[in-house]
């Protein structure tokens, strides 16, 4: 493993008052084609019972991926769907989508989720919105003979030799794909990405000690929960967990190389494109909730 960048979760508020962590990068695009990552993750429903009520997207896809918990979806397409543990849900917003996001009365043991930002081309930035889940399927997954799961949430992964594994969502921006791995106590994972020009994962738990063959820093022998790094894809992703073990997901994907203009919910490629993103939620062209 080779890491380019290191960045820290930083503690963040969104919604009617929902706790998150947050690593985002609008503006030097270190991520792309993402741009952002929340967390949340709390046992105390005052951190979240709020929730995220009706508001717009233009101009990017968002990804939720739920490990504990739930909440219910509602969008001016006319999806209910309630989106609970191991579910992933993927929205193209394009032109625009007016969504709401709360939690599950029924879900009383806590919320553990994610919600990532991938970035559209401009080309494809006014196209009508789409939508998908999983809540009807479950997510594939591969474990190697040190305990290590990958699972598949979006797009194709290699992984355990030549196996590949593909998930239910597919055809994200940028060539995008996302994934959650976890491995056990002092388990090792390794994993070649170099088919892709981007690569980072985020540590949501445990973490990683420096193994045999990293190249690491020498002043670095471990990384901890809530830290984003940016990967070398063409260098072995060689991981060992600590003896806590470690979860995180991983992201893959195709620099788009725009210019990034973004205000609030949406991300465009000029401050006119915003400004026309304004107008046309507030004369109602995104339409609303049912």
């Amino acid at each position: 493993m080779k890491v380019l960048h290191q960045f820290s979760a930083k503690a963040a508020m969104d919604g009617d008052g929902v706790n998150i962590r947050r690593v985002a990068d609008f503006v030097t695009t270190k991520f792309d084609p993402f741009l952002m990552m929340d967390e949340i993750k709390s046992d105390d429903e005052q951190d979240f019972i709020g929730g995220f009520p009706a508001h717009p997207h233009r101009g990017m896809e968002t990804f939720t991926y739920i490990r504990k918990g739930g909440f219910e979806h509602r969008d001016q397409m006319g999806n209910v769907k309630a989106i609970r543990a191991g579910d992933v849900q993927w929205m193209s917003t394009g032109y625009g989508v007016v969504h709401s996001e709360m939690p599950l009365a029924d879900a009383l043991d806590g919320l553990h989720g994610f919600q990532i930002w991938v970035n559209m081309p401009a080309k494809d930035k006014l196209r009508p919105a789409k939508y998908q889940d999983t809540a009807a399927s479950a997510s594939v997954e591969a474990t190697n003979d040190t305990g290590a799961t990958l699972k598949a949430l979006a797009g194709d992964w290699a992984f355990i030799g030549q196996s590949t594994i593909s998930a239910t969502i597919q055809g994200l921006a940028g060539e995008a794909a996302i994934a959650d791995l976890m491995i056990n106590a002092n388990g090792e994972a390794l994993l070649d990405l170099s088919k892709h020009e981007f690569a980072a994962l985020y540590i949501y738990q445990g973490g990683l000690s420096k193994g045999e063959g990293s190249q690491w820093s020498s002043a670095v022998n471990q990384y901890e929960q809530g830290e984003f790094l940016v990967l070398d894809s063409q260098t072995p992703l060689q991981l060992k967990a600590d003896e806590r073990g470690a979860g995180m997901l991983l992201f893959v994907g195709k620099p788009i190389r725009e210019k990034i203009v973004q205000m609030g919910p949406f991300v465009m490629n000029t401050q006119a494109e915003i400004q026309q993103a304004i107008r046309d939620y507030q004369e109602g062209r995104f339409g609303q909730i049912a």
